[in-house]
């Protein structure tokens, strides 16, 4: 028996036997690394995606912990949306088939609330939902959590980018101080250790064990290129025809000035692509709006200075073009790093004058291998690309006690939006900002222009630049 092996963990002989006949034999590797601590009781930190066999490593945990002659609420998963806390819920009644009658309940947003008070009065041992209708649940009374033995935040760096931050305060509020809390992430948290997921665990989780299994930063996962310009008036040419060619999501391109970083995004968008620039002389206001523009892919192009972008969470970025080589030679190093994390792979770019040939061979020096410049490719299409999200600013934010629950079931509610179509959530104290994806923004904004939020209309504009 390899240790691999489901049968070599602390799991009940019916759990077991429906595991071989869903056919999960081995163990993927956050499986292997998560349930056996995830099974001693242990608070667990993991770093996993969707794809990796996470749900069934957290599924096993809370249904090995059940106590099935108490019909109380033993298990939470908060989702970032409806069709993930869909996903979970059929998977842990695949999982819990072996089991004499676990109930497993979905509460979401953009559902019908009497039906679902119909069921929380008949009871259940786990329950599967989103933030917003945990919380109003919880408000209303309609759920109770004293008897929570496992709390699960899935996609939990998801929630943070939708908003849901001080709405899974309000829940953990609610939840037994001796519970345990499993934590799931795509990103770790130790990208963000000012802020984010680390600001959400803090006093959250009691000495958790932390569960990294994909590899991160690895240079492997990087595709480097360095393209000779014949001069700097032909630059901007260069970096136009690179866009064109890889066509990236999302990307940044670094400059080395801040005036160049303006009139490179100018440029770009005057070609048609969809960039802000981000440097120091920006004010506070105008630097958020930008960033949010970015983060939540309505924008695709960062056109940034190395210190503007220092700090940035920028993740899963599928490109890096610097428009010349750095001035120090070690930032061009962390400038690559942007890409090619979590596993994923990237793009770096690099532009080369002549005139830049003396810092090339110094950093041929520093990454102990020949760099050889190639031709320019030529891009099949010369259309510029289009950002997959576009964003609506509302009015109103913390200080009218509009929560990202309200906009998501807004969006979501009778006659809206998948939950897929809505991206990053971000409320102010007197404004917020939601993502939704491109096709479908006009039907976004004709519904929040049209239906209240919390009996109140707010106006809405789309935010471009």
């Amino acid at each position: 028996m390899s240790d691999a092996s489901f049968a070599s963990l602390a799991l009940s002989p019916a759990l077991l036997t429906n595991l071989d006949s869903l056919g999960y034999h081995a163990m993927t590797p956050v499986q292997a690394e998560s349930l056996p601590p995830m099974l001693a009781g242990r608070d667990v930190m993991a770093q996993a995606k969707t794809g990796s066999g996470k749900t069934a490593a957290f599924g096993l945990a809370l249904l090995e912990g059940l106590r099935l002659d108490a019909f109380a609420v033993q298990g939470l998963v908060l989702c970032p949306t409806r069709e993930l806390a869909d996903q979970v819920a059929e998977e842990l009644r695949r999982l819990a088939r072996g089991l004499p009658n676990v109930k497993v309940l979905t509460l979401c947003g953009g559902a019908a609330f009497g039906p679902q008070l119909a069921s929380l009065e008949h009871g259940a041992h786990i329950v599967v939902g989103t933030p917003g209708r945990i919380d109003e649940h919880l408000r209303r009374g309609s759920l109770t959590l004293g008897s929570l033995a496992t709390l699960v935040l899935d996609e939990a760096d998801r929630m943070l980018d939708m908003g849901f931050q001080v709405t899974i305060d309000d829940i953990i509020a609610e939840t037994p101080p001796d519970r345990q809390t499993l934590l799931f992430s795509a990103t770790f948290p130790d990208e963000q250790a000012s802020g984010g997921l680390a600001a959400m665990t803090r006093g959250v989780m009691h000495d958790p064990v932390s569960v990294k299994v994909a590899e991160l930063h690895d240079a492997t996962t990087i595709e480097q290129h360095f393209f000779e310009v014949a001069s700097e008036e032909a630059r901007f040419a260069a970096l136009k025809q690179l866009l064109l060619v890889y066509r990236p999501a999302t990307s940044v391109v670094f400059c080395n000035t801040k005036r160049e970083t303006q009139a490179v995004a100018d440029q770009l968008t005057q070609a048609g692509f969809s960039a802000v620039a981000l440097n120091g002389d920006l004010e506070q206001k105008d630097r958020d709006r930008r960033l949010v523009l970015f983060a939540n892919q309505s924008a695709s192009i960062l056109v940034a200075t190395d210190v503007a972008a220092r700090g940035l969470d920028i993740a899963q970025l599928d490109a890096v073009f610097n428009y010349q080589i750095a001035r120090e030679l070690e930032v061009h190093v962390h400038r690559v790093g942007r890409t090619g994390r979590a596993g994923a792979s990237g793009i770096a770019c690099t532009l080369v004058s002549p005139k830049e040939q003396y810092r090339l061979e110094r950093l041929e020096g520093l990454l102990e291998q020949p760099i050889t410049t190639e031709p320019l490719p030529r891009p099949k299409s010369a259309v510029p690309f289009e950002p997959p999200m576009a964003t609506l600013q509302l009015a109103g934010g913390k200080k009218d006690k509009l929560r990202p629950g309200d906009i998501l079931g807004a969006l979501t509610g009778e006659g809206g939006l998948s939950g897929d179509q809505v991206g990053k959530i971000k409320v102010l104290a007197r404004s917020a900002y939601v993502a939704v994806a491109s096709s479908a923004i006009q039907q976004a904004q004709d519904k929040l222009e049209r239906d209240r939020i919390k009996g109140r209309a707010f106006r809405v504009r789309r935010i471009r630049h």
